[in-house]
């Protein structure tokens, strides 16, 4: 059995195996020389007590000429002071803790200990000192150690000292003692390398145990960014072989091949669009078109930005699949956009959309049925269209998970369509495409753009095409920030929605959460959501304040609960300056024939104003609609601010998004707002919001960001050059070596990854 292999408790004994298990989830001596340092520091030249500098780092070698602890009453806990001596000066410590904790450093630094101390110089009261510093007991006392060790401790205060995560009840140097106990026992045997040998001097980094002692032992501050770089290749590599796999398993799979014919429906709806397709449109509907004619399955990403047309072009594919006569499914992320996207895939089929066979010919020309299935349909509904569904009545299937459920069954399913993929993950998507007997094409799409590097590692297993430009007549979108602690502000932000209502527009206030009030909601009792609106609510991104991508690192201590739908509706009602204006609601607690009546209602001008929580993030079409307040709008993810202003401006109109904010001018949380309402370019926005969070699950079913990331050291953003040489590489040694019969390492690797990942799934 490899060293690394051994169980945690087997080297440090069970009590310590169990807090290393509970602290950072590690159970083997492997596990444990993978806990990297988050900070290094070089101890620096030894300087004397009366140079000391406040704000400056320092190195100090001194004696312990007294201590004393007293408890802390405001924070509780006990604080330990100890003062220290150079012969000529004096200086203070501090450490502050439970009484366990302090009994610790107390015990250690007693009256005529030597030690070297290092850290941040502070001042307390007048006096200089040192908080929590590192320190190291010297052998003798303060005369003795500087008349024999003067070279040994410049030569100490010269190393680099690794720092570890340290928690409540395990402190960094305890870390570090065990990392040490792992490590001074491993060979070149225990750390077999996972990446080629080819690949490592390709790439110009050591092998796997020197970027362990590089990390936990470095000589200089060079050595700990080469060995952090073996991780990080390491952990591409494996990711895109196992992306690499995926690809090529899907390339051998048999698919019926449906290429497009003259005088079908295709043909039919093209020759009635009122517009003609943009440029970007015309190319990636040749890419697919050509996909949906090969023997084996597309498998692509359509991204885009908010109102670049993609629905359009999936549109078209769907026709070309119906005109073989295959059935196509389109599954949406909540019951609100399959509801939109019936509408308007009847509206842009026109005459060509009808009951009838399954691209028969219905009054004198080809038509086709769209069927909508969710959960909360009545049973009457619900079994018609799933019999439309069974017998092929139906085309073009729209629906929400409900589609996923085994009762679902296709008569012909050729095509499958994902919309907002990032709601959705890999197991869904497969779910879907296991309703066919031969593997069905699978089209997938995102309004939320995607950078290069994401796409490469989280959609590595689809060919990516991309939607940049806008239809014609797109006026474009003017975002302001709205500090709602400026009265001013706030009044004038209400009279552009006065205006604009005034003009025969349409406006929306988005709010974080539903709040209290639903069951006294004029619009009627309320029933159980559809299954995919359940969903919704518990993914990232949902109602109820689970915000996807929320401001970062934002403490809740101290800030008011967000602002709630009814709440806002009531002081709507409230304001002189909309009096008179038609105010709806909708969210996700409502009836479906609600939801559905109230944007209908809209959508005809018949609502000025549309109150509503995120279920109204995507897909949701109204032309006249200008104007959009996203209240407390600091509580939003970057990206999920894009999708809710891509709501306005659809028509001929220029549209405007207010950022209302409670953020004050000094927190982060207003920077990302000012730096959100510069640009439109949502890759722009999609860098900034990835750079505040995590990549999420790259080979699992979670695909937004989530705390149980699958990369552990690679960062998307920052790794774009290495991720691109890796892909080479994994896609290299998958097409030389497609079962990694000569390449056991990496297969063993894989096999880790995929027990972590449904660790990761089962948690």
């Amino acid at each position: 059995m490899s060293r690394l292999s051994s169980p945690l408790k087997k080297e440090l004994g069970d009590k310590n195996a169990q807090v290393f298990a509970k602290t950072h989830g590690v159970t083997t001596a492997g596990e444990l020389v993978l806990v990297l340092p988050r900070r290094y520091y070089r101890r620096g030249e030894l300087t004397p007590l009366s140079q000391l500098v406040e704000g400056e780092d320092a190195t100090v070698v001194a004696e312990v000429v007294r201590t004393s602890t007293r408890p802390l009453r405001q924070r509780g806990g006990m604080m330990v002071e100890v003062v220290v001596t150079d012969g000529r000066d004096e200086l203070s410590l501090a450490f502050f803790g439970r009484t366990n904790q302090v009994a610790y450093h107390q015990g250690r630094l007693k009256w005529g200990k030597a030690a070297m101390f290092s850290g941040k110089v502070q001042s307390y009261r007048g006096r200089l000192q040192l908080v929590h510093p590192e320190y190291e007991l010297l052998p003798g006392d303060l005369d003795t150690v500087m008349a024999t060790d003067a070279d040994a401790l410049r030569a100490r205060a010269d190393e680099v000292i690794p720092v570890y995560p340290a928690f409540k009840n395990l402190p960094s140097w305890k870390t570090a003692k065990a990392v040490a106990t792992v490590l001074d026992t491993l060979t070149p045997e225990d750390v077999p390398d996972v990446l080629p040998s080819g690949v490592r001097d390709l790439e110009q980094v050591p092998g796997k145990l020197d970027a362990l002692l590089h990390l936990h032992r470095p000589t200089d501050l060079e050595q700990p960014p080469r060995g952090r770089r073996h991780f990080e290749l390491e952990e591409a590599y494996v990711t895109q072989v196992a992306l690499a796999r995926r690809r090529a398993a899907l390339a051998v799979l048999p698919a019926t091949p449906y290429p497009a014919r003259d005088g079908g429906l295709l043909a039919a709806f093209d020759a009635s669009l009122p517009f003609e397709l943009t440029a970007g449109q015309q190319e990636v509907g040749g890419a697919l078109s050509a996909d949906l004619s090969r023997t084996s399955p597309m498998n692509r990403l359509l991204q885009g930005e908010v109102g670049s047309g993609k629905t359009v072009v999936a549109l078209r594919a769907m026709l070309q699949v119906v005109d073989a006569g295959a059935q196509c499914a389109l599954l949406a992320p909540t019951e609100v956009l399959a509801q939109q996207h019936v509408r308007s895939l009847t509206r842009m089929l026109g005459p060509l959309a009808a009951h009838g066979l399954l691209g028969g010919a219905v009054s004198g020309g080809p038509q086709v049925q769209v069927r909508l299935l969710t959960g909360s349909q009545s049973t009457a509904d619900r079994r018609a269209a799933l019999l439309d569904v069974a017998s092929g009545d139906a085309g073009i299937v729209i629906g929400t998970h409900a589609l996923l459920q085994d009762a679902v069954d296709f008569y012909d399913l050729g095509l499958v369509v994902v919309d907002e993929q990032h709601r959705f993950g890999v197991e869904q998507r497969d779910a879907l495409r296991a309703k066919s007997g031969v593997p069905p094409h699978v089209l997938v799409m995102t309004a939320t753009p995607i950078p290069r590097t994401v796409a490469m590692t989280v959609f590595g297993d689809l060919e990516v095409s991309t939607l940049t430009e806008l239809p014609a007549g797109r006026q474009g979108i003017t975002t302001a920030v709205v500090p709602d602690w400026r009265e001013n502000y706030v009044d004038r932000c209400w009279q552009r929605v006065r205006e604009a209502a005034d003009a025969g527009h349409q406006v929306y206030v988005v709010c974080p959460r539903i709040g209290e009030g639903a069951e006294d909601d004029d619009e009627g009792v309320l029933s159980a959501p559809d299954p995919g609106e359940r969903a919704e609510r518990s993914q990232p991104g949902g109602e109820e304040g689970q915000l996807f991508g929320g401001a970062p690192g934002e403490d809740e201590e101290g800030r008011r609960p967000p602002r709630a739908l009814y709440e806002v509706l009531a002081e709507l009602r409230a304001r002189p300056e909309l009096a008179g204006l038609r105010l709806g609601t909708l969210h996700g607690r409502m009836r479906p024939d609600d939801k559905d009546a109230a944007m209908r209602s809209f959508a005809a001008g018949e609502l000025d104003v549309l109150v509503a929580t995120t279920v109204v993030e995507v897909g949701v079409d109204v032309p006249g609609a200008t104007v959009m307040v996203i209240v407390d709008a600091e509580r939003f993810g970057l990206s999920q601010l894009h999708q809710l202003r891509g709501r306005v401006g659809r028509g001929d109109q220029p549209g405007l998004c207010l950022l209302m904010t409670g953020a004050q001018e000094d927190e982060a949380g207003l920077g990302r707002l000012k730096s959100f309402a510069e640009t439109t370019d949502g890759f722009a926005v999609a860098d900034l919001d990835l750079a505040s969070r995590r990549e999420g699950d790259v080979l699992g079913a979670a695909q937004s960001g989530r705390n149980n990331s699958s990369l552990r050291y690679l960062r998307v953003l920052g790794n774009e050059d290495l991720i691109t040489r890796a892909r080479r590489y994994a896609s290299d040694l998958v097409a030389f070596d497609p079962e990694l019969t000569d390449a056991p390492r990496v297969r063993e690797a894989l096999e880790r990854l995929e027990e972590r990942e449904a660790f990761v799934e089962r948690g």
